[in-house]
């Protein structure tokens, strides 16, 4: 088991350990320890008070996308939703997104494959207004082309932002194109199919192996499949899915403003609202990569790349990037944990139900 977790981990850590790497390598660190001493912490408390907005916002959201089947009070909800977000901060993997439905089957009684449902909504919503975003927000914003960061040996700059915002629009119309696809039944019903035929396309390596790969790869992605159309089937009113949509932009558009507020007690950082929404739209890219738990690394990397684009130093940018990543972590992390003792959730005992949920899945 051990092993395994480590397996696991390995490639997040050393990714995040690169990112670190690249974001502080020409940060002294004496200077950076000043920089942080020199921040204006009564900040906090503002941007603080706007993440957890957002989570309300959200969990009225997963609220919504739930009553179809079942109706759980909003404090019910707010509590599991921290807890999958504290267990995003703390273990790998992002078990948070699959402890959330477990949580609700042991405290509430509602199916799993209900609860992985809603969380692949939500998801949806998430992965599509934010790629939105990305692709006006660089449209909107003049950068100049000249001013980037070397990350990794390539050189990244207002170019290279053009060339993903194109990439990410036709992402967003595959997606589109695909939740139509999966909601259908008839079409539904040709990809099930497609998918249960590819082991097929492995005939010159036995029986054995094709079994092992309907098994452990046909068979999950069919249920995944299924769990999205029956997550899209909860929404049966088109103005649940306009209020969805509309509180999709409102957290997008409140974790920009948190940004922005943590801004204001920040050394060297003097950009405005939207030039804080593209920080926050470039980090959240750069943490959807494999990391070490709470996106250590990777975030930083981001918010340094991302502020370099404005002309921000990198000793301003290393230190308010790291300051705002634990304004936005750690207080996650109380309430989640908080929430845990609430709704009786033994963090410890969280990977064994979540094995155990996974085999229904």
């Amino acid at each position: 088991m051990k092993n395994k977790l480590m397996f696991s981990l390995a490639p997040g850590i050393l990714l995040s350990g690169g990112a670190l790497y690249l974001a502080f390598r020409n940060v002294p660190l004496k200077d950076l320890s000043d920089y942080i001493v020199s921040y204006n912490y009564l900040w906090i408390l503002p941007s603080v008070a706007v993440v957890f907005l957002s989570f309300a916002l959200r969990t009225v959201r997963w609220q919504i996308i739930l009553q179809a089947t079942h109706r759980i009070d909003f404090w019910q909800a707010f509590h599991v939703l921290m807890v999958g977000f504290m267990l995003n901060c703390i273990l790998p993997g992002r078990v948070g997104e699959i402890a959330r439905p477990a949580i609700l089957k042991k405290n509430d009684n509602i199916p799993f494959s209900t609860g992985i449902a809603t969380v692949a909504v939500e998801r949806v919503f998430d992965i599509s207004l934010l790629m939105i975003f990305f692709v006006v927000i660089i449209a909107l914003i003049p950068m100049d082309p000249h001013i980037g960061i070397t990350f990794g040996g390539y050189r990244l700059n207002s170019r290279t932002l053009d060339a993903v915002s194109k990439g990410m629009l036709l992402m967003v119309i595959l997606i589109m194109a695909g939740i139509i696809m999966v909601t259908l039944e008839s079409s539904r019903k040709l990809i099930k199919n497609v998918i249960r035929r590819l082991p097929a396309l492995f005939f010159f390596a036995g029986f054995s192996f094709q079994d092992r790969v309907s098994d452990k790869i046909c068979t999950p992605l069919a249920h995944m499949v299924d769990n999205f159309a029956a997550g899209f089937s909860m929404i049966r009113h088109p103005q649940d899915i306009f209020h969805c949509a509309g509180l999709s932009v409102i957290i997008w558009a409140l974790g920009a403003f948190s940004f922005y507020i943590a801004s204001l007690g920040a050394p060297g950082i003097h950009l405005s609202f939207v030039e804080l929404a593209v920080v926050m739209v470039i980090v959240c890219f750069f943490i959807a990569l494999p990391s070490v738990p709470g996106f250590w690394g990777l975030w930083e990397a981001g918010g340094v790349f991302a502020l370099a684009l404005f002309g921000v130093s990198q000793t301003d940018a290393a230190g308010f990037t790291l300051i705002n990543h634990a304004i936005q972590m750690f207080p996650v992390i109380l309430i989640g944990l908080a929430s845990a003792v609430i709704t009786g959730v033994n963090i410890l005992k969280v990977p064994s139900v979540l094995k155990e949920n996974n085999k229904i899945v």
